[in-house]
């Protein structure tokens, strides 16, 4: 970074001493110029009482120039092989000379107009006086000596310091250009520019469009070099729509090693990231269901990934029963119960959900419903598979055996979709009333989780299966606690629960 320096001042245009106005000449129109030529022979008062309007027509000029201030140089459009050396350029910058013993305690004061950008030191030496410091402003706020606040000019005051600024010749680099910056001059103008990634551990997980494909390879290196701890940029290639809830992907940068650890929720979790599914957006949404449960209840995940619902689960001292039809996530599954110590907790399961809910949920729910009220925990099944998960709801009917348990202790259900319909919650729990053959409306609640992409969302629908769903087809006498007992209407020998109907073979 090269620093060129020289008072910030019309002096020799104008002619004027003491002027203090403190735009770069560089900013001044050529017109300025010849109406400057035409007025030297006017006395020098009319140029003083004249000091506020010269001040401010510059000022407008600077705001329009300011927006390509800190762009990348426009021969850099279209490239598509990344040449650092190429982002070299050459700015204006106000500065402000002050005594070195007093840096610190002015600093403090000057935080909102001292330079804050990448790799530039906001407080430089100066090569004329080694005595001084040289404090670079922003240019989006200091044009003159006046653009100081009240406050800051008090403090300048205080300390002696003469509020004269002065301007730089600054040579910028690649180094110090955001990788926003550099992709919105790379990139052909108008269109969309990579503005976020999802971050796994030391990968970045892109998504890139259409226009954006031809520069992937640049983009990928960009988004390495502007982000410390990212060695690898991996673009998705095809939608998530296998057995397995991967997907292809390509290495646009970097190194290929997909074998990645995370942290989230204070949990650490590793896995080979090419070959299970993990969605850093996900974090709030594992904790906000983490938070529903309670010690010692019963957690049942049908499509489990690598644990970020079935590790805090069991580190609330939850029993857990966690499934993964993929032997990729079955297998660090495991090895992620064991990393946080609650593998003791948590029983792992490699099959199909259906096969889950109809195997080991089943077995399991007979025993838990069939305690002494007195011992017995609420239950929840979460069923985060958003693309196919409601087709899975089919599985709970006529799930058990036996006599219906009290309608509190039925299980809790927590299941994902996307929806597309301008009225995303209904449309969701329209969808699970349809396989299940009842109305949810008025019985579920769902939860925006976020949105996937434009007019797409991602939703949770949470609602407790009734009894006519669950149990096979029989007589049924609840036994209540403290509930009412069920209101029974005479029509048919069907009654009714709520807005549930319940069915009776007698």
């Amino acid at each position: 970074m090269r620093v060129v320096w020289r008072p910030f001042i019309f002096s020799r245009l104008l002619k004027v001493e003491n002027c203090n106005a403190t735009v770069s000449e560089l900013l001044i129109p050529p017109a300025w110029i010849t109406v400057t030529q035409k007025l030297r022979k006017v006395p020098d008062i009319f140029f003083w009482g004249q000091r506020k309007r010269f001040s401010t027509m510059p000022e407008i000029e600077a705001n329009k120039r300011d927006s390509e201030l800190f762009s990348p140089p426009s021969d850099v459009r279209g490239m598509m092989k990344l040449d650092r050396t190429a982002f070299k350029k050459t700015v204006t910058i106000p500065v402000l000379k002050v005594r070195k013993e007093i840096v610190s305690r002015l600093m403090r004061s000057l935080k909102r107009v001292a330079l804050q950008r990448p790799g530039i030191k906001r407080v430089i030496e100066d090569p004329e006086d080694e005595e001084s410091r040289l404090i670079m402003l922003d240019p989006y706020k200091m044009f003159t000596c006046d653009s100081f606040e009240k406050a800051e000019l008090s403090t300048l005051k205080q300390l002696n310091v003469n509020p004269q600024i002065s301007k730089y010749s600054l040579e910028l680099t690649y180094d110090n250009f955001k990788s926003e910056e550099i992709l919105r001059a790379v990139l052909p103008k108008g269109q969309d520019v990579i503005s976020g990634f999802s971050r796994v551990g030391h990968i970045a997980h892109l998504n890139l469009r259409d226009h954006q494909l031809p520069f992937k390879h640049l983009i990928g290196q960009v988004m390495i070099d502007k982000n410390p701890g990212i060695t690898s940029a991996v673009n998705k290639i095809n939608n998530i729509d296998n057995t397995y809830r991967n997907f292809q992907m390509e290495v646009l940068s970097g190194e290929e090693n997909m074998m990645t650890k995370v942290r989230e929720n204070n949990y650490t979790y590793e896995f080979d990231f090419s070959k299970v599914y993990w969605n850093p957006r996900l974090s709030t949404e594992h904790s906000r269901i983490t938070e529903l449960l309670k010690p010692g209840d019963v957690l049942f995940d049908v499509f489990a990934g690598v644990g970020p619902f079935a590790v805090p689960a069991a580190k609330k001292n939850c029993t857990v029963f966690a499934n993964d039809l993929n032997p990729e996530s079955h297998k660090w599954l495991l090895h992620n119960c064991k990393l946080n110590k609650v593998d003791q907790k948590v029983k792992v399961f490699n099959l199909d959900g259906k096969d889950f809910l109809q195997g080991p949920v089943r077995e399991e729910l007979m025993q838990q419903l069939a305690l002494p009220k007195e011992r017995k925990h609420s239950v929840h099944i979460v069923m985060n598979l958003p693309a196919k998960a409601i087709e899975f709801l089919c599985a709970f009917k006529s799930l058990l055996d036996g006599q219906p348990c009290s309608s509190d202790l039925l299980p809790i259900v927590h299941c994902y979709s996307f929806s597309k319909d301008v009225n995303p919650a209904k449309d969701v729990q329209q969808q699970a009333g349809a396989v299940l053959g009842i109305s949810l409306e008025a019985c579920s609640s769902v939860h925006l989780v976020r949105n996937v992409a434009p007019n797409k969302e991602m939703l949770c629908i949470t609602f407790q299966i009734p009894a006519s769903i669950l149990y096979k087809k029989q007589t049924i006498n609840l036994e209540y606690g403290e509930d009412p007992p069920l209101k029974r209407q005479k029509t048919d020998n069907v009654f009714s629960e709520g807005n549930t109907q319940i069915a009776s073979n007698t």
